[in-house]
C-alpha cells in the first residue's frame, strides 16, 4: 500500500532495541574513558547521580557522540535532560530521531 507505514515486528525491534543498548553500553565506555566492562551498565541506572555518577561535561560529550555516531539532531531545547535519565532513555530517543519506535 503507497504511504502506509511500515512498523518492524515486535521482535526485530526488540532485537533493534537490543543492539542500540549495546552500542551505546561501549559509547559510554569508549568516549567518557569510564573504568568499567560495558556489560555492566544497566539500561534502567540513572546515568547521573547516584548511577554512573557523570557530571555535565560527560553529557555534554555523549550528546556529540551521539549526534556523530547517530547523525540525530540531539540538539533540540524541548529534549532538555529526560533522553539522558538512564541509557534506555537514551535508546528511546535514537529510535524515535530515527523514525522508529521508542
Amino acid at each position: 500500500m503507497r504511504g502506509a507505514v511500515v512498523t518492524p515486528e515486535p521482535g526485530a525491534r526488540s532485537k533493534q532495541r537490543q543492539e542500540l543498548i549495546e552500542e551505546l553500553r561501549h559509547t559510554l565506555v569508549r568516549v567518557l574513558h569510564l573504568r568499567c566492562d560495558p556489560d555492566e551498565i544497566d539500561p534502567d541506572a540513572p546515568l547521573f547521580g547516584t548511577g554512573l555518577g557523570l557530571d555535565s561535561i560527560d553529557a555534554l560529550e555523549l550528546v556529540v557522540a551521539v549526534k556523530k555516531r547517530f547523525d540525530l539532531p540531539v540538539d533540540d531545547v524541548d529534549e532538555g535532560l529526560r533522553p539522558l535519565r538512564s541509557l534506555n532513555h537514551l535508546v528511546d530517543l535514537v529510535l524515535e530521531k530515527r523514525g522508529g519506535e521508542a
